[in-house]
C-alpha cells in the first residue's frame, strides 16, 4: 500500500467527464525487413503471453482512512489493459489520429489499474502504431517517456522484448521533471517545509522585483494578466489530436541564424501557428498570448554561487516560465527575437536563485492559475493561455522487437480554461509536435500543423533576407 502524494491527488480531484486527466503517447513503427504480412498479429500473440505485470502497472486505487492509496490489484485482467485493434481502411495517418482522438477522450475505470496499451495494425506501408495512456496520478508525462524508452532498444536484432507493463522501476522513481507541471511545482512548495521556509527572503525579493518591472513595462505586465481568448473557455469531453514531425536540422539552422535556442524557435513556431489560427477565426486578442513553458535550468542553477548540487536529483533542474508569445507582432523574425529576450530574462532571474528558490518562485507566480483551475472562482484572472512543453526523447534510432521506431508523439491534457496543450518531443533528427484540444472549442485544430510549418518557413525566409 502506498499513499498518493498531495500533488498526485490533485489529478484525481480535477478529473471529470469533460476533463480526463491521463497523458499518453503515440509511437509509429515500421515492420522489420524480413517480417511476414501478419507480423503485428504475431507480435500481439507474443505480448499476450507476457502476463508478468510490474509496478506501477499492477496498482489500483483504494482508500484507507478516507485517503487514496495505491494497492496491488490481485485480480488484474491483462486483456482489459492490452488491446489489439485495427484501423478502418484505408489506414492512413488520418484514421490513426482519429482513433487516438477518440481513445484519449475516454475516462479510465478507477476500479482497475489506470493504464492502457493499444497495439494498432492496419496502418499502410507496412507500419503499425502503439498508443499508451496512463493516468497522471500514476505517472507524469516525463516518467511515461522514460518508461517507453526503456521498452525500446538501439539494436534492430533484438527480439522477444518485454512490453511496458513488464519493466521493473527503481523504487520511488518518478522520472525527470523536465516537463514539470503546474501542479508538481505547487506540490513541491508544500513539501520539504524546512528547506522551503529558508527560501522566503530571496523569493519575496525576486517576486517584488518582477512586480516592479511589470509596472514599468506594459509587455512585461501582460505576463501576469494574459488576455481572455477562445483557448480559455470551458470544454467538452471530446478531443482532437493532431501530430506531425519537423526536421531538427531546419530548426537548428534558424537557431544559428538568430542566435537563439531550439526551445526559443519551437516556441516561436507555436506562437506563429496560434496567431494564424486565431486570426482565421477572427478571435486573436489584441494583447499577446502568454504560454506556460517548462525550461531546463540546470546550468543556471549551478551559477548561483555553486549552491546547486549535481546530485540533488532531476526534479530540481526545471523552472516554469510565463513566456510572452508576442502574437500581436506581425513579423516572424522580430517575434522570435522578442520571445528569446523574454525567456532569457526569466532564465537570468533564476540564475541568482537556488533550485528550492526557483521551485517556490514558480509556485507563487502560478498560484492564481492553480486556484482558478481547482475552483473556477477567478475566471477573469488569466495567468496564461496555453501550455507549450518540450519533452526530451531518444537521441538514437530505436527499435522494438526489430521494428524501427519512425516517430513518437506526445498526447497530453486539455482542461477547462485551457482548451489546448502543445507538447513536443525530440527523436533522432526530428521534433515531433502533439497537439491536443477540445474538439468543439477549437474547430479544425489539425490546420495548426500547416501553420506550424508556415511559421518555420517564415523564420527561414526572414533569416535569409
Amino acid at each position: 500500500m502506498k499513499p498518493l502524494s498531495p500533488t498526485d491527488q490533485i489529478f484525481l480531484w480535477l478529473e471529470k467527464r469533460q476533463q480526463p486527466m491521463h497523458v499518453g503517447g503515440l509511437q509509429i513503427f515500421s515492420f522489420p525487413e524480413d517480417a511476414p504480412g501478419d507480423y503485428v498479429a504475431r507480435l500481439a500473440e507474443q505480448l499476450r503471453t507476457d502476463t508478468e505485470v510490474t509496478t506501477p502497472f499492477d496498482q489500483r486505487l483504494d482508500t484507507r482512512l478516507a485517503q487514496p492509496v495505491w494497492v496491488h490489484d490481485k485480480h488484474l485482467d491483462l486483456e482489459h489493459h492490452f488491446r489489439f485493434e485495427a484501423l478502418p481502411t484505408p489506414g492512413r495517418i488520418r484514421e490513426l489520429l482519429a482513433f487516438i482522438s477518440a481513445e484519449h477522450s475516454h475516462l479510465m475505470d478507477r476500479e482497475r489499474p489506470l493504464w492502457e496499451f493499444h497495439l494498432i495494425e492496419g496502418l499502410g506501408e507496412r507500419q503499425f502504431g502503439v498508443y499508451i495512456k496512463v493516468h497522471h496520478s500514476l505517472m507524469d508525462g516525463i516518467s511515461a517517456m522514460r518508461m517507453t524508452q526503456r521498452m525500446l532498444s538501439t539494436d534492430p536484432a533484438r527480439r522477444n522484448m518485454p512490453p511496458i507493463w513488464d519493466l521493473s522501476v527503481r523504487p520511488g522513481h518518478k522520472g525527470d521533471s523536465s516537463g514539470s507541471s503546474l501542479w508538481q511545482s505547487i506540490g513541491r512548495l508544500l513539501g520539504e517545509s524546512g528547506k522551503q521556509l529558508g527560501t522566503v527572503p530571496v523569493v519575496a525579493r525576486e517576486l517584488l522585483r518582477t512586480i516592479n518591472t511589470a509596472r514599468k513595462d506594459p509587455a512585461y505586465n501582460s505576463v501576469f494578466h494574459a488576455p481572455r481568448s477562445i483557448l480559455n473557455q470551458k470544454i467538452t469531453g471530446s478531443r482532437r489530436f493532431a501530430a506531425q514531425s519537423y526536421c531538427l536540422k531546419r530548426i537548428k539552422a534558424v537557431c544559428q541564424a538568430y542566435g537563439t535556442t531550439v526551445n526559443d524557435v519551437v516556441t516561436a513556431m507555436c506562437a506563429s501557428a496560434l496567431r494564424t489560427y486565431l486570426m482565421n477565426l477572427d478571435a486573436l486578442p489584441e494583447k499577446p498570448l502568454i504560454a506556460m513553458v517548462p525550461v531546463s535550468l540546470r546550468k543556471y542553477a549551478r551559477t548561483a554561487g555553486d549552491k546547486a548540487d549535481d546530485n540533488q536529483g532531476e526534479g530540481n533542474q526545471v523552472g516554469v516560465i510565463l513566456a510572452n508569445l508576442y502574437t500581436d507582432e506581425s513579423h516572424a523574425g522580430t517575434r522570435l527575437r522578442k520571445i528569446h529576450q523574454g525567456i532569457q530574462e526569466a532564465k537570468d532571474r533564476y540564475a541568482h536563485m537556488t533550485p528550492e528558490e526557483i521551485v517556490n518562485y514558480t509556485a507563487l507566480t502560478l498560484a492564481p492559475a492553480a486556484f482558478n483551475f481547482l475552483t473556477g472562482l477567478a475566471p477573469k484572472w488569466q495567468t496564461f493561455n496555453v501550455v507549450i512543453s518540450n519533452v526530451p526523447g531518444p537521441k538514437e534510432t530505436c527499435y522494438w522487437n526489430g521494428a524501427r521506431l519512425e516517430g513518437i508523439y506526445p498526447v497530453s491534457i486539455a482542461m477547462d480554461r485551457m482548451a489546448l496543450n502543445m507538447t513536443l518531443t525530440s527523436y533522432n533528427d526530428q521534433v515531433a509536435f502533439g497537439l491536443i484540444g477540445c474538439r468543439r472549442t477549437l474547430p479544425s485544430l489539425q490546420r495548426m500543423l500547416d501553420y506550424l510549418e508556415e511559421g518555420l518557413l517564415e523564420l527561414e525566409q526572414d533569416a535569409l533576407s
